[in-house]
């Protein structure tokens, strides 16, 4: 969303003022269409690095334009979130050795934030979902106090009317709810540009469109979020339901959301695809444009489309049609935004390589795919790559049925191949990046297998806490040797480092797989649980789910210890349970938790978010286990 310049908030007039502008620019894209004002023949290339921030103790550091100021350099920009930030790497002309310089101006870019990083005991890390990014990293005090993010928030929150609703599931799975835009920040990506010709950017587009599930599946590195094994790529869901502002009734009416790959081919000029986009979809923000692009063109001046580029800048397509110019000459580019950020540098440029080599080498006989094949085969291969990566099966241009990497071994490679050579690439780097390709693909090791490799590895060696730490860690360790991921070894639990990161917050050791009763349950029911569950803390809810009591072990031995023989007594929950309950919040130090339990002698502290929304447990039982680690770990040293 490239544009600066955004009204904070816009009266109706401001949005039918920006509304012409829209229109005009349009028209306007038509004329230089139909005038021969695009830039042929002429294949540019460029990217975007995202990445997020992160502390010694690995979790998101919200420092982004502290470090921005630090830097002072051009590439860099911010992002969505406090955490995050970007790089823009020059655009240059695909042929020779731009693979390369692409890659070397990355790691320059990269080693000079780590210059600045390093003082502040801060870290870089190239992932597309940050494992150890927690629920309460999701606050509107960590998005970037920007007007156009906060503009954006209050459109998309003003427009859903409720709050975001998310649903993800995996072998794990994930269901709640937020009240603003911020889960999209956990999502960071390596977005790739490929510049066409007008004359030819359907067939591009659509190939482009055709060939996503494939070279997605190749790519995933976004399995986890908030500790749940959920897609291969959970960004591609997550994305989605973060900026859905569609009603019950609009999905009945099988509305379009703004995040999609689409749901048929383009048919005809990159222009239909910008009238949909305007029929379709809302504007969410505006600015005050004060040139007409009509007039521009009567004065020979070519238009910058600010209108159009701000409301594409809000719809994010996977594949994105865009307008820019090189030099005053137009051009069109189409940008890959599904491929996500790392796991290493070398491993995003083969993914790069891989990408541009297959547009570059497109097929004289898939050129005309909205002729000839059947869209929904195409998105039906896009969400099995979300979800299973290397594990798909996907139906392909010729009508047979493929696992992942027979089709991109056997026939998707030497598309690529062939594109790499017909752009002049250099036959060293071709061989280079496509053979980081051949071998992740060849053994299946992703960056998402990697990471549930890894979670297999340590599930029963500590907390999930832990788990998520000790992968963050290991991933920012390993990729800072720009060793492709296919050959990486499986993090260890220690990587997490001291007890101090494992352990410093509630959050890190509570138990969320609770046992709850309501208060109007049985009160002989509960004594069962216990013994069947080996427990001596018992939560209690209303009908609302809001946590209401606690029955623990003593509660119950003096009540049936003093109990008249009554076989008729039939006690509820709510008779005997304790009401008036000690809790904490997910931040709570853990020393801060530990003097409360001493100070009023009680063995659990219940673990609450807005006063009764319940979360987890922390019972004396986890602080053994905290002690426990702390001594290993002090006798080693």
């Amino acid at each position: 969303m490239g544009e600066s310049k955004v009204r904070s908030g816009s009266s109706s007039e401001e949005l039918k003022e920006f509304m012409k502008h829209l229109i005009k620019d349009i028209r306007a894209l038509e004329i230089m269409i139909d005038r021969g004002m695009i830039e042929e023949n002429v294949h540019r290339i460029g990217a975007e690095q995202e990445l997020c921030l992160i502390d010694k103790t690995y979790r998101p550091a919200p420092r982004a334009l502290e470090i921005l100021g630090e830097l002072n350099h051009d590439k860099f920009t911010h992002e969505l979130s406090r955490f995050n930030l970007e790089i823009n790497l020059d655009p240059q002309e695909f042929k020779g050795p731009a693979l390369r310089l692409m890659e070397k101006q990355l790691k320059k870019c990269l080693s000079c934030l780590k210059e600045k990083l390093e003082p502040a005991e801060l870290d870089y890390i190239l992932v597309g979902i940050l494992p150890s990014i927690r629920l309460s990293d999701m606050t509107l005090e960590n998005l970037t106090p920007l007007p156009r993010y906060f503009a954006l928030n209050e459109r998309l929150s003003k427009m859903r009317g409720e709050a975001y609703e998310f649903r993800i599931e995996g072998t794990d799975e994930l269901i709640t709810k937020h009240d603003s835009l911020m889960f999209e920040s956990c999502n960071t990506s390596f977005q790739v540009h490929f510049q066409v010709g007008a004359s030819n950017f359907t067939s591009f587009y659509n190939w482009a469109q055709a060939i996503t599930g494939p070279v997605l599946s190749a790519c995933t590195n976004s399995p986890l979020l908030f500790g749940k094994r959920l897609w291969r790529e959970t960004r591609i869901a997550l994305f989605q339901q973060s900026t859905d502002t569609r009603s019950n009734h609009q999905y009945a009416r099988e509305e379009a959301p703004r995040v999609l790959l689409g749901n048929s081919w383009l048919n005809d000029s990159i222009v239909d695809l910008f009238k949909e986009d305007v029929a379709r979809y809302r504007v969410l923000i505006s600015s005050d444009i004060s040139t007409d692009s009509l007039d521009q063109l009567k004065n020979g001046e070519v238009p910058s489309l600010s209108a159009l580029k701000m409301h594409n800048g809000t719809i994010y397509k996977w594949n994105r049609a865009c307008f820019g110019e090189t030099n005053g000459i137009p051009h069109l580019r189409i940008e890959n935004r599904y491929i996500p950020s790392g796991p290493t540098v070398l491993d995003e440029m083969a993914n790069t390589a891989f990408w541009l080599g297959l547009m570059h080498g497109m097929p004289e006989e898939y050129s005309q795919l909205h002729k000839t094949h059947d869209f929904d085969i195409t998105k039906a291969n896009f969400n099995r790559a979300c979800r299973m990566g290397m594990g798909s099966m996907f139906r392909w241009l010729d009508g047979k049925v493929y696992s992942a990497q027979d089709l991109i071994l056997e026939v998707l490679i030497p598309f690529a191949e062939e594109g790499l050579r017909k752009a002049k690439i250099h036959e060293k780097d071709i061989k280079k990046y496509l053979q980081v390709i051949k071998d992740r693909v060849s053994t299946g090791n992703t960056g998402s297998q990697w990471i549930l490799n890894t979670y297999d590895q340590l599930k029963n060696e500590g907390t999930k806490d832990e788990m998520m730490l000790a992968i963050t860690a290991g991933i920012a360790k390993r990729q800072k040797r720009n060793v492709p991921v296919h050959k990486w070894s499986l993090a260890k639990i220690g990587e997490a480092g001291s007890w101090i990161n494992r352990y410093w917050r509630i959050d890190q050791i509570m138990s969320v797989n609770l046992i709850t009763v309501n208060q109007n349950d049985l009160l002989d029911m509960v004594p069962n649980i216990m013994d069947w569950r080996e427990i001596r803390h018992v939560l209690v809810e209303n009908d609302k789910n809001e946590l209401v009591g606690l029955l623990t072990s003593g509660t119950l031995i003096r009540y049936y210890s003093t109990r008249l023989t009554d076989e008729t007594q039939e006690a509820l929950v709510k008779d005997v349970m304790i009401k008036s309950l000690i809790t904490v919040t997910p931040d709570t130090l853990t020393k801060d938790a530990i003097s409360l339990m001493r100070k009023n002698k009680i063995g659990c502290l219940p673990v609450v978010r807005q006063k009764k929304e319940l979360i987890g447990i922390v019972t004396e039982h986890d602080f053994v286990n905290v002690a426990d680690h702390f001594l290993q770990e002090f006798l080693k040293d």
